[in-house]
């Protein structure tokens, strides 16, 4: 008894839509698709197909199996194309999108290492905040820092950090520390432009969700813009702490606040399938999450 040979078989006719047709694909008889069918229903003690001259079509019983065994059957050729990609050698072009900030800050000082480890492989690294689309761009890999949605993509999460809402002392002395969220809207707020909420800043407090519609004095698509902003006294920012941690470290930037909590977002490589991964793909993204795992930033 193959079951794994009674699932690809079933889901070969469901999918062709009839035995003939099935058995041309599969490169096996008529008569041994049909065997294996009804193997499969008299071991399952439930039919599967409702079979007339004319056509195939699933019973209840038959869709559940049928969409459970398409998964199994997917899951085995992810599996055998993740370690044929494995074995065979990193080389290459490849190419990767990462958004500015942290690609300069905690990118840019690893490609160096990548390429030592794997020398066959070039690199072509491009910065840009904005979301690219893989295939039309043709990206290999791209770093995403975002709470991501249901996507077609393949995500591997790296790491994570979390939005902090900070400002200078020397601007907070001046001009009063916020007790709640709803006193950011009469300070000067410096927002960032690509942030999805636009100028409404949500938070979790103690007594559940807290939103605050801002009017920034200052608006940018830079979250680097945002700290030299804070930096210089100009207001209060929302920003990730894998930009702002250093500066809180030292003091230069104050959390505002910190029982009212933004977001965590994940830091994730993203790349467009399983299947048949490159292994120069395979070898970066192995190659960062072994370093984050090794780092562990404290975001």
């Amino acid at each position: 008894m193959d079951k794994f040979l009674e699932m690809q078989t079933f889901a070969a006719v469901v999918d062709a839509g009839s035995f003939v047709k099935a058995a041309d694909a599969l490169g096996m008889s008529k008569a041994a698709m049909s065997r294996h069918v009804n193997e499969l229903e008299a071991r399952l003690g439930v039919r599967l197909l409702h079979r007339t001259t004319r056509r195939l079509s699933l019973t209840g019983e038959g869709e559940v199996f049928y969409a459970r065994s398409k998964e199994l059957l997917a899951g085995v050729d992810e599996a055998e194309a993740e370690i044929t990609s494995r074995s065979g050698a990193a080389s290459g072009l490849l190419r990767v999108n990462a958004p500015v900030t942290f690609g300069i800050l905690h990118l840019a000082p690893l490609w160096g290492v990548f390429r030592s480890q794997y020398p066959e492989v070039s690199l072509d690294v491009t910065l840009a905040d904005r979301v690219v689309d893989l295939v039309e761009e043709g990206y290999d890999v791209a770093i995403r820092i975002a709470t991501l949605s249901s996507s077609t993509l393949i995500s591997k999460r790296l790491a994570s950090t979390r939005m902090v809402l900070c400002a200078s002392p020397q601007y907070l002395k001046a001009h009063g520390v916020p007790a709640h969220p709803s006193e950011l809207a009469t300070h000067a707020v410096i927002s960032y432009s690509y942030w999805s909420t636009k100028d409404e800043w949500r938070f979790e407090g103690p007594q559940g969700p807290v939103s605050v519609k801002t009017n920034p004095c200052i608006q940018t698509n830079s979250g680097d813009t945002c700290r030299a902003a804070a930096l210089a006294h100009q207001g209060v920012i929302l920003q990730p702490t894998f930009l702002v941690g250093e500066d809180l470290a030292a003091g230069t930037l104050i959390e505002l606040m910190p029982q009212f909590r933004s977001i965590e977002l994940g830091i994730y490589a993203v790349y467009p399938t399983r299947k048949h991964v490159a292994p120069k793909v395979r070898a970066l993204i192995d190659f960062l999450a072994g370093h984050f795992a090794k780092t562990r930033p404290a975001w």
